[in-house]
């Protein structure tokens, strides 16, 4: 027999969990696994899962069972895994192996053992481990793009969030390992690098005593890619150093992703994240001051329990006034385990996904008009997909980042994964259209 198995992986989640997935795969591609995106010809099939709130959990759990319908032998890895491993097992007898998410790289190990008919269980309780340069990786991401993860884990402790509890304390890489990495991704042919963690602005504090951001940016800005994005940057955390490195530092493009989740004191209060408290507006100003050309993303969560009419006016009033470029509305989630499970005042879903309109409905013209701004310019694009019929090419430009926010339909030809100028003609609250300009 000596053949190994195919394994097949299912990837569901964040963009950190991406990078996990990845992670798997080059480490199961290095050890001579057959790695098949057909789940129906593999020998097992990896469930990478995700658990941040009831809806991602029900669409790895109907992945799950999927699966196990088709008689799939399945190993779980990633967030569910951490959170649920026991009834996980005891619920799926298809599950041979159920993987934290600190233990991903030993998938390798893990495998082997599975095929030798052992049933798996390994879960460290709390999560340390951080993958580095020298980790195995098989990138899915489009050509020109990479996720480049700084820090895992998380320190503070809101209200709502069962991530600290999945994935550990934050854990830094140090400015070395990451920029080898970005070396070896910028010899790949990667144009776009997009830093990731829980909380970018707090990178650096475990291994430095401070955080490094700006340090790192700095580092960053000598590798050879042309755009170095960021998300998940805390207001608090852009001080005028992270600033200055931003406007120092070509190659780091002015966009900003604030996860604020709301404007009203009391509600950060009962968020526990007081520490963003008042500061929003005084900081939102000040950044639009110093970095005049930014684009400012933002995400909020609406019908956090206690959050009044009043709250939620005050909410309302702070998207119209700072004009953000992108805004994400969530609904609140109770998350068991989470400190917001039990608090009293918990809101009906349809007030919550009334709220949720009413922000969507408030941002949309503003959405339209910040697009609307870009007509007439020509701008770079990064050329991440072609329409088969069409034969019409999709992009974005450092206005808009990856999966998250608009796309640019682009006319005219250009080699995938390559940034090429494109005229903007057309706008509307989502997307932008335009035309390469050839010179």
């Amino acid at each position: 027999m000596g053949d190994k198995p195919t394994i097949a992986i299912s990837h569901l989640g964040c963009e950190k969990n991406r990078i996990d997935t990845e992670h798997m795969l080059g480490l199961l591609v290095e050890a001579g696994y057959g790695v098949d995106t057909n789940e129906e010809l593999a020998d097992y099939v990896i469930v990478n899962t995700c658990s941040f709130i009831e809806a991602a959990r029900e669409e790895s759990v109907k992945t799950l069972v999927e699966l196990a319908e088709a008689n799939k032998k399945i190993v779980i890895t990633g967030c569910m895994a951490q959170h649920f491993q026991e009834q996980l097992l005891e619920e799926l007898p298809e599950a041979v192996a159920v993987v934290g998410t600190g233990d991903y790289h030993k998938i390798v190990d893990v495998i082997q053992q599975v095929d030798q008919g052992k049933r798996v269980k390994l879960v460290s309780s709390q999560p340390t481990y951080i993958a580095d340069e020298t980790t195995p990786r098989y990138r899915t991401t489009t050509e020109g793009v990479a996720y480049l993860r700084v820090a895992e884990g998380c320190d503070y402790r809101c209200a709502f969030c069962i991530i600290p509890h999945l994935r550990g304390n934050q854990r830094s890489r140090t400015i070395e390992s990451i920029v080898t990495e970005a070396e070896q991704l910028a010899s790949q042919g990667v144009q776009e690098i997009i830093l990731i963690s829980q909380i970018t602005t707090n990178y650096g504090i475990d291994i430095y005593g401070k955080p490094k951001l700006a340090e790192l940016l700095r580092a960053l800005g000598k590798v050879d890619v042309p755009w170095i994005r960021m998300h998940y940057a805390y207001p608090t955390g852009l001080t005028p150093d992270v600033i200055a490195a931003i406007q120092e530092t070509p190659n780091v493009l002015p966009y900003l992703d604030l996860p604020l989740q709301h404007s009203h004191p009391d509600i950060l209060r009962a968020m526990n994240r007081p520490w963003q408290g008042r500061v929003n507006d005084a900081i939102i100003e000040r950044i639009q001051e110093a970095l005049p050309e930014a684009v400012l993303r933002t995400t909020f969560i609406v019908g956090f329990p206690g959050e009044t009419q009043e709250h939620f006016e005050h909410l309302l009033q702070f998207v119209e006034r700072h004009e953000f470029d992108h805004v994400g509305v969530f609904t609140f989630s109770p998350e068991e385990g989470t400190p917001a499970y039990n608090l009293p005042n918990q809101l009906p879903q349809e007030v919550m996904d009334e709220r949720r309109n009413k922000v969507m409905e408030l941002q949309q013209p503003i959405s339209f008009k910040k697009n609307q701004q870009e007509v007439g310019k020509v701008v770079n694009v990064l050329i991440e997909q072609e329409n088969p019929e069409t034969g019409k090419l999709v992009g974005r430009s450092g206005r808009f980042s990856s999966e998250v926010d608009g796309q640019i339909f682009v006319n005219g030809e250009a080699r995938l994964g390559t940034i090429v100028p494109v005229a903007i003609q057309q706008a509307d609250a989502y997307d932008l259209y335009g035309q390469i300009v050839n010179n």
